[in-house]
């Protein structure tokens, strides 16, 4: 057996389903992946694929780690950006770059993945040792599963893909744990939250990766207390709950906006309180009691007075454990919380009514949120937006009730990352409607990978929001995508009047439970204004 088939049988062992990437890699160009029971995938571009890649384990709250695999040089090079996202976005990867022979790795000008990919993975090695195979693998799957979830990449120069390991190859797997707060630290944290007379539950991406759903509502029913989520954890909590504050980022409701200035209490759950423009502004004022799996997020950006380290369904647990007894059953302060949160978002959604029911030609594009909103069945659906007015015009419109029904970032942006994730999405979930919407500086980034839906049986709905420009830029774009799209074997539709707005919508759904992807090309307003009522 040599290097290439032994990685192959970790893959399998390790649970892989799917190798996305781009050739050459041996992995690839001698099917031993296939040959062990991955489905291959090719996409158009290296970044697509790791975004791929990336979506698997997000999506599946780390239960599967996605795998991608390229070519040395300029296959290493142009996937930096996908790994970059991936670290960025706390989503665990293995990555298997193939690197110039052993020889050459140092030789200038040569791309070195060992050198280069250290800043943005949470492990990196090199495999020059062909009887290294399992555990440099299993140290890479270990280092993405357990602990903060992020990239690992094992580079392999070519050369050792295809030399024999000098004995029979056997592989045990990398095993997942997990590790709880310490219980005083719960106590003192469950002592403030009883004490606090408006206390507000911040939910991060942790508690998707926890699975902590079920235990983060009944702490905010036991509580009493509203719950806001960060956009990577939006559908941690149900928005159709009477307690939820919706998802804070650059654009948010103005419940969250006024629940967070009146704030004496703020606790963070399986969230990082990472200073962003697409996160939290942690309230003046107020306690901050963070959580976290890292203990290198406390007090990172934000100075917490209390603080608990550990996974975040058995913090909630331990939480609520700790607060049985201790609360009333009744505390008598729900129904006032939730008719003040009522009463807030209804002042608020008044004022972006017009824009959310606007008939006007060229579509406002809050329309087509309001559409997606009210047409989609919100129980089996995956949506995400892209970077820029996509992801501000969809996150606090588009109510989500499912655990990881949304896919939210922004930790990094880079546009054309909502295709690779909705059609990994599709992978993980090919029961469910997934959605991605995107602007014309994405779309121009990625839409070759439209292709790939295509080839590769991934009936997806793309949303393309096209005003002719990268909106606030200044930056004129033209394009007729649909025609793209049905050139790239897709189904494209251009939408100009409002009133066929929710008809296109549902073709496009209809077409996509046909088993083709499709793309709905709305022509919009050069629309700017955000919901921003946090600097209100």
């Amino acid at each position: 057996m040599d290097v290439n088939e032994a990685i192959a049988q970790t893959l399998r062992e390790e649970g892989v389903e799917y190798l996305f990437g781009f050739p050459s890699n041996p992995l690839f160009d001698t099917d031993s992946a296939e040959e062990v029971g991955i489905r291959k995938i090719i996409t158009r571009q290296e970044r697509t694929a790791v975004h791929m890649a990336d979506a698997v384990g997000r999506l599946t709250s780390g239960d599967r780690v996605g795998a991608f695999a390229c070519q040395h040089g300029p296959g290493t090079e142009n996937s930096i950006g996908g790994v970059a996202q991936a670290y960025g976005e706390s989503a665990p990867i293995v990555a298997i770059p193939a690197g110039y022979d052993l020889a050459k790795t140092d030789v200038d000008p040569k791309f070195n993945s060992l050198v280069s990919y250290q800043s943005i993975s949470k492990s990196c090695e090199q495999l020059a040792d062909p009887d290294a195979v399992g555990e440099t693998m299993r140290r890479a799957f270990s280092s993405a599963r357990n602990g903060r979830p992020r990239p690992s990449v094992v580079e392999v120069p070519k050369d050792i893909f295809y030399t024999d390991l000098s004995e029979e190859f056997e592989y045990t797997p990398s095993k997942e744990r997990r590790s709880g707060p310490d219980p005083e630290d719960v106590e003192t944290a469950a002592e403030m939250l009883i004490e606090a007379e408006r206390p507000v539950i911040f939910a991060g991406q942790g508690v998707h990766y926890a699975k902590g759903w079920n235990s983060l509502k009944e702490l905010a029913e036991t509580l009493e207390a509203p719950v806001a989520t960060s956009l990577n954890g939006k559908s941690a909590f149900p928005e159709d709950h009477r307690l939820s504050l919706g998802a804070a980022s650059k654009s948010e409701p103005g419940q969250l906006a006024h629940f967070m200035r009146e704030a004496d209490v703020v606790f963070g759950i399986g969230c990082s309180f990472t200073d962003t423009a697409y996160g939290l502004t942690a309230p003046e004022g107020a306690d901050i009691i963070h959580s976290t799996l890292d203990p290198t997020d406390i007090d990172k950006d934000v100075v917490s007075e209390h603080s608990l380290v550990g996974d975040a369904k058995l913090t909630l647990e331990a939480l609520v454990e700790e607060l049985d007894g201790r609360v009333d059953e009744d505390r008598g302060r729900a129904d006032d919380v939730a008719a003040e949160i009522e009463e807030v978002r209804d002042e608020w959604l008044a004022e972006w009514e017009p824009k959310l029911t606007s008939d006007d030609a060229p579509i406002n594009p809050y329309r087509v949120v309001r559409e997606l909103d009210e047409i989609v069945d919100k129980e089996n659906v995956v949506i995400t937006h892209d970077a820029g007015n996509p992801r501000d015009f969809l996150a606090p419109f588009f109510e989500v009730t499912e655990p990881l029904s949304y896919i939210g970032w922004g930790k990094t942006t880079q546009l054309g990352y909502g295709l690779g994730l909705t059609m990994g999405a599709k992978l993980v979930n090919p029961e469910k409607l997934c959605i991605n919407v995107w602007g014309d500086g994405a779309i121009g980034m990625t839409a070759l990978d439209l292709e790939t839906a295509a080839r590769e049986d991934i009936p997806i709905l793309s949303i393309h929001l096209n005003n002719f420009e990268m909106a606030g830029y200044d930056t004129p774009f033209f394009g007729d995508w649909a025609e793209v799209a049905e050139g790239l074997n897709c189904y494209g539709e251009r939408v100009e009047d409002p009133d066929e707005l929710g008809a296109a919508i549902e073709r496009g759904i209809e077409k996509t439970e046909e088993g083709t992807p499709a793309l709905i090309e709305v022509i919009t307003a050069k629309e700017t204004e955000l919901s921003r009522p946090d600097l209100e």
